[in-house]
């Protein structure tokens, strides 16, 4: 009896044995291959120069990259305060067009598509239209624009008007753009950033490749205005980043976007303010980046490559938010819609003050009131306009940083309530 259970004993040791060293060998095997994967990547199919500018071509070398940047085409995504559906937002909110009279944006203005769409939206705007742009425009717009800057010079190229040089725009966002084809590593490409940088004293050259998953995308998710007759591409940033910085930065030139036609108030109109909005917030103050909500990382086989299905966080809840949060995508979803709602309803209230500032400015007009008269009404309109305009055209209704998104508007609804005070007062002496 003994002997038998000796023998049960040595074949069931035998059978462990041989199971252990069975995967153990699987181990090292899968080990071995991801290990020669990972060897070939990246792919070098084909050589690219410092001169393509096609996602395709790049996209032979990395297809896992390029699978996902072309679904930025996709543009069938809706949530209650964005995405990616074109929906026009004039028709949506009426007011803007009264807030934006005389301006551009009041003859059209869309809900934002992917960046495959971004020189295909600029060139089809109607506010090519009504004022002729300067190429300027096509910094962001288009993959062509860098080496048109190197032929062309920064000053030449900025001051040519978009229709002298629209035949030569044909790419969108491309792979160059933020990625050196030789080592790969993320790199600026557009003048105005390097100088804006520079003139804070920043070295971009030496920033962590943490810092630069943030850089690369504020070369474009910026406030920016044309400064001087060459239209030269500028970031306000020479007194820092807040509204306040950018509002004087503008004033001490004097500088304005246009002249409201109902009031006489000269405006200036705000530019998608992401880098800035966000650098307020708490994810930029605990490290995260841009690319870590929009492009998080995705584990393919044996590499770890980014998304480049740049897109809102709430189409990819689950990669983009819960490897740090730890609650479900249901309650992460309804954090944030709460956070845009409330953020929605102050840009509505901002809105509504600013129609009575308008009325009353043209009441005080109309009741003979001179431009003297009306410079402080005229003042606060400005700065009620900007204000909201500072989170309105910012991406994110309000999530990059809720309680300033807050404190900004409540600025835009006391001034826009002190320049209706101030017409009332002209307008009865």
């Amino acid at each position: 009896m003994k002997q038998s259970k000796s023998i049960i004993w040595l074949v069931a040791a035998f059978v462990i044995g041989a199971l252990a060293m069975a995967g153990i060998g699987a181990l090292l095997v899968n080990i071995q291959g991801r290990k020669t994967e990972a060897a070939q990547y990246p792919l070098r199919i084909v050589q690219i120069s410092n001169t393509e500018l096609d996602p395709t071509v790049w996209g032979k070398n990395f297809p896992r990259q390029y699978d996902s940047f072309v679904k930025t085409k996709e543009d069938t995504f809706s949530s209650p305060y964005g995405g990616s559906v074109p929906y026009d937002k004039l028709e949506k909110f009426p007011a803007l067009k009264r807030i934006w009279a005389a301006m551009p944006f009041s003859v059209d203005h869309k809900e934002e598509r992917g960046h495959y769409w971004s020189q295909i939206d600029q060139r089809d705007t109607k506010r090519q239209q009504v004022v002729a742009q300067p190429s300027a425009c096509a910094n962001c717009h288009a993959a062509e624009s860098t080496q048109l800057i190197a032929q062309m010079g920064w000053v030449n190229f900025n001051k040519t008007p978009w229709k002298e040089l629209g035949s030569k725009f044909n790419l969108g966002s491309s792979c160059a753009d933020c990625h050196d084809p030789q080592t790969l590593e993320l790199r600026l490409t557009r003048p105005a950033l390097i100088n804006a940088l520079k003139e804070r004293g920043i070295d971009w050259t030496q920033a962590s490749r943490q810092e630069m998953r943030t850089y690369v995308c504020a070369q474009c998710h910026v406030e920016y205005y044309f400064k001087g007759d060459d239209k030269i591409l500028t970031f306000p940033w020479s007194k820092g980043y807040t509204a306040e910085d950018i509002e004087a930065h503008y004033d001490q030139y004097g500088f304005k976007d246009w002249t409201h036609k109902e009031t006489g108030a000269p405006m200036l109109k705000v530019q998608h303010p992401e880098f800035e909005m966000s650098s307020t917030g708490i994810h930029a103050r605990s490290g995260v980046t841009c690319a870590d909500c929009h492009m998080p990382y995705v584990r393919e086989g044996a590499l770890k490559v980014s998304d480049h299905w740049i897109r809102s966080p709430l189409q990819n809840i689950a990669q983009a938010c819960l490897p740090c949060h730890r609650q479900s995508e249901e309650e992460m979803k309804a954090r944030v819609l709460t956070i845009q709602k409330k953020t929605a309803d102050l840009l509505r209230a901002s809105e509504s003050a600013q129609l009575d500032a308008i009325d009353a400015i043209v009441a005080a007009i109309k009741s003979g009131a001179s431009d003297p008269d009306l410079v402080k009404a005229r003042e606060f309109h400005r700065k009620a306009t900007f204000y909201w305009d500072y989170v309105a055209a910012e991406n994110s209704t309000g999530f990059h940083s809720p309680q300033e998104a807050a404190r900004v508007l409540a600025l835009s609804l006391n001034y826009a309530r002190q320049a209706q005070i101030e017409a009332l007062k002209v307008t009865k002496k």
